[in-house]
């Protein structure tokens, strides 16, 4: 008599990566929200790959730049709703740790010392937004949505969106979009400055991703300084930036890479510099 059949054991779908990170050759680093069924929320599994993949790139030697952007429809939805509505069960003081905690994780990517480039694929909103407003250039699709709804929810802003949007758009336009919500498509993100191009969907990433290449074969030195400079704003005051320069400068000028651009310029080639 044969042994009765035994079901084999229900296979289980692996579960995704909540972010994808590819390292090119050339020193570009392109992160991938990957959560594209909640259209790439900030939720506590995607939270915690972030943090650990910006403080990976702290450590990488090579690193000239990084690309950010959604997978599937939308760049980043901002923070999930659940996550919000558990606030009730908290006090005001322990709301206030578990946010900064919130905010630095997200908000590494500007404590990076390369350029950072948000690709942005389809809708940013809220928190959403403020991580490609913590990005140093933002590209979208002319179809992307980005807005700053936090008072339509009955929240304050957050993310330091009251200092990163004044910082790309200018004041008036950062009191518009906090205050009524209003939602920008691509072009209109162009108009006031809020990304630097609009390309079509299907090429966006690869536009993204040749714009960073473009900055991968500059100086590095000479790139981190510069990025420096235009952090928070830029300067103070015309004084500032004269005595930022005094000393920015020489240190690139004691470079070997100063003395490659000087000999590719000569000899009419493609500079390819070291970082040192």
């Amino acid at each position: 008599m044969s042994d009765p059949q035994i079901d084999a054991p229900a296979t289980v779908p692996p579960t995704p990566q909540a972010l994808l990170v590819d390292r090119l050759d050339n020193g570009v680093v392109l992160l991938r929200l990957n959560l594209p069924d909640r259209r790439n929320a900030m939720s506590g599994e995607l939270t915690e790959a972030w943090q650990a993949a910006i403080a990976e790139l702290h450590t990488e030697r090579d690193l000239r730049a990084v690309v950010v952007t959604g997978e599937g429809k939308a760049f980043c939805a901002g923070g999930e709703l659940a996550w919000l509505e558990e606030s009730g069960t908290m006090t005001p003081d322990q709301l206030r740790t578990r946010m900064l905690s919130f905010y630095r994780a997200w908000l590494g990517i500007r404590t990076l010392d390369v350029p950072t480039i948000a690709a942005l694929n389809g809708a940013a909103v809220g928190a959403g937004l403020a991580i490609a407003l913590a990005c140093d250039l933002r590209y979208a699709t002319p179809e992307a949505g980005l807005s700053m709804p936090f008072t339509s929810l009955g929240i304050h802003p957050g993310m330091a969106s009251t200092f990163l949007l004044p910082e790309v758009v200018g004041l008036a336009v950062a009191r518009e979009m906090l205050l009524t919500g209003r939602v920008l498509r691509g072009p209109q993100a162009l108009a006031v400055g809020l990304v630097n191009q609009v390309f079509p969907a299907e090429s966006l990433r690869a536009e993204v991703l040749a714009i960073a290449s473009t900055i991968a074969t500059r100086a590095p030195i000479a790139t981190r300084l510069t990025r420096q400079a235009l952090a928070d704003g830029g300067h103070q005051s015309f004084e500032a930036a004269l005595r930022w320069e005094a000393v920015a400068q020489p240190l690139t000028m004691a470079t070997e890479d100063l003395l490659e651009g000087i000999a590719a310029a000569k000899g009419r080639r493609t500079p390819l510099f070291t970082g040192r």
